[in-house]
């Protein structure tokens, strides 16, 4: 429903422009947020999850999230998204909207504002210690990359060879070699809900089993990937529809690149756009994007959609005017 206001409300570039720069303003709060509450003692940050709890937030240390739940290892930023990450993609939405600002010839914000939101929202999701979502914002900057900034590349080769070589970044490298070895007991539990998921689809497979719950007691519905919950709850035919419906959107961003935007309709579109591909390759890891847990995160993930076609469609109308003009 949000993407047809998105598309119906957002008509002009004044509104597109005003409309991105409030995202990028609240995207940068919650970056900012996230990385005070790490920052500060944990029985500060503690206190202030407590005082949320009158609106049903979850309190006390329980609220604070560690690698594999052991509170001596290294805690997790949640900012106030309660799931590392839940707040890892919502980071991805912020990093991709934010990165093509830095570079264009006519930002929102001036460029060393940009740059400063930029950072704290990378680093938030740092923080976060979600390889999910950090495979999902390096695919984001990878697009922005190959479509416009090719010179990003190099920048992008020697970020990974830090990552790689810093001892800081060693326990992020190694959650990273562990998940994609499965060798980690968060990533094996992911294969068990896979395999759950497959049998609960080839006997429910075409319009799934719905949204309320499983009519056979030895399955249950949940696994962490986007695409199997979608086929869970709304069988093939919903993970069909979603995937035209992506593949369409992809189509058109593709051909109004090709047929040329202005510099700043170009920068919101690559931003919208570099988002929701960081949100897809981040559902191949996770569920928050279709999971009625994180309604919002569905919210943003359909906003971002709406806009970006909304930007290629307000590019398209003035392209007309200017035609008939001529």
């Amino acid at each position: 429903g949000l993407f047809f206001v998105s598309i119906n409300a957002v008509r002009s570039q004044g509104e597109l422009a005003w409309v991105t720069r409030w995202l990028i303003v609240v995207s940068w709060c919650a970056a900012t947020v996230a990385v005070i509450f790490y920052a500060l003692p944990e029985a500060w940050t503690v206190a202030v999850l407590d005082r949320l709890a009158r609106f049903d937030y979850p309190g006390g240390y329980g609220a604070l999230r560690w690698i594999e739940d052991d509170p001596e290892g290294t805690m997790r930023a949640i900012g106030l998204a309660v799931d590392p990450n839940v707040l890892g993609g919502m980071m991805i939405l912020a990093v991709g909207l934010m990165a093509p600002q830095v570079f264009t010839e006519e930002p929102l914000y001036p460029r060393w504002l940009t740059s400063i939101m930029l950072l704290t929202a990378v680093l938030a999701l740092y923080l976060t210690y979600s390889r999910s979502a950090l495979l999902g914002v390096g695919t984001s900057l990878a697009l922005l990359a190959v479509l416009k900034y090719r010179w990003l590349i190099l920048f992008g080769l020697v970020g990974v060879t830090l990552l790689l070589m810093l001892p800081q970044t060693q326990d992020y490298v190694g959650r990273l070699m562990a998940g994609f070895e499965g060798a980690d007991l968060a990533t094996q539990m992911r294969f068990g809900e896979y395999k759950d998921a497959l049998v609960l689809i080839s006997r429910y497979p075409v319009f799934g089993v719905g949204f309320t719950g499983v009519p056979d007691i030895d399955l249950y519905l949940g696994v962490s990937m986007l695409y199997l919950v979608i086929a869970e709850n709304m069988g093939m035919v919903g993970l069909v529809s979603f995937i035209g419906v992506m593949v369409g959107f992809f189509a058109m961003v593709w051909r109004a690149q090709q047929q040329g935007l202005e510099p700043r309709m170009e920068a919101i579109l690559l931003g919208l756009t570099g988002g929701i591909v960081g949100a897809l390759v981040s559902g191949i890891f996770d569920h928050y994007w279709f999971n009625m847990t994180y309604p919002h995160m569905t919210v943003l993930f359909w906003l971002f959609l709406g806009l970006a076609t909304a930007t290629v469609l307000i590019q398209r109308e003035q392209q007309a005017c200017e035609g008939v003009m001529e």
